[in-house]
């Protein structure tokens, strides 16, 4: 019974310990405002480190300290796109999650339109290979005659 307790206990303390790792601490926001704004801001910016999280989604420690660094540079009075600027320069334009169109991101908006019509290419070219050589196609098979 004792050795129940005792597993129980730390059991809980594990979860204790993992629902404090899951916490966002707040921030002290001089009005409501600037908090729409800051959650507004980051639901712009990808977590450099996740796989498609946003900045206001993503729990990894990185997307912590640049949430904390938005909000020093929102404290310091720089407008979003200055704060924009200031993480793209640090982090290229894979920070923004929608980043604009220019050579140096016509992989990310083209390329799987790109994986899309080279499939495309490879199935007529199959079907065409097929046709032309006038195999018959395979018999079907019922199962009716054993």
């Amino acid at each position: 019974m004792k050795r129940l307790a005792v597993l129980l206990a730390v059991v809980l303390a594990l979860f204790a310990e993992l629902a404090g790792a899951q916490a966002i601490e707040p921030l002290p926001f001089k009005d409501h405002a600037q908090e729409l704004r800051f959650q507004h801001l980051t639901a712009q910016l990808r977590c450099p480190m996740c796989q498609n999280e946003t900045l206001a989604d993503s729990n990894a420690p990185i997307a912590r300290d640049l949430r904390h660094e938005v909000f020093r540079l929102m404290q310091a009075g720089r407008t979003d796109d200055q704060i924009k600027q200031y993480l793209v320069a640090r982090y290229s334009d894979y920070v923004l999650y929608d980043p604009p169109v220019n050579p140096t991101t016509w992989v990310l908006w083209f390329g799987p339109l790109l994986i899309l019509l080279a499939g495309a290419a490879v199935v007529v070219v199959t079907i065409r290979k097929r046709s032309r050589s006038g195999a018959p196609p395979p018999a079907i098979d019922h199962g009716d005659d054993w």
